[in-house]
């Protein structure tokens, strides 16, 4: 393929963008980790959050829930002291 200087440059440019975007792209791979659920709701509970989150909004249920966790949890003695 023949080019001229001015397109010489501009494919120099776009290698160039290219390899930057290819270096993010392999940073977030690197940085990436595994999505892990902590636990796994039942069917029939992920329908009743879909519906509260309809209902009131997905914050509010949000912090409902870990609240409600929180709670239920502390009641667990720490096996560490």
């Amino acid at each position: 393929m023949k080019v001229n200087e001015e397109e010489k440059k501009l494919l120099s440019e776009a290698i160039d963008k290219m390899n930057e975007g290819l270096d993010s792209f392999i940073g977030f791979y690197n940085d990436s980790e595994e999505d892990k659920a902590l636990i796994e709701f039942s069917e029939d509970t992920i329908e009743t959050i879909e519906k509260a989150i309809e209902t009131y909004g997905k914050d509010e249920v949000t912090t409902k829930i870990n609240t409600i966790i929180k709670e239920v949890l502390s009641f667990i003695p720490n096996k560490k002291g």
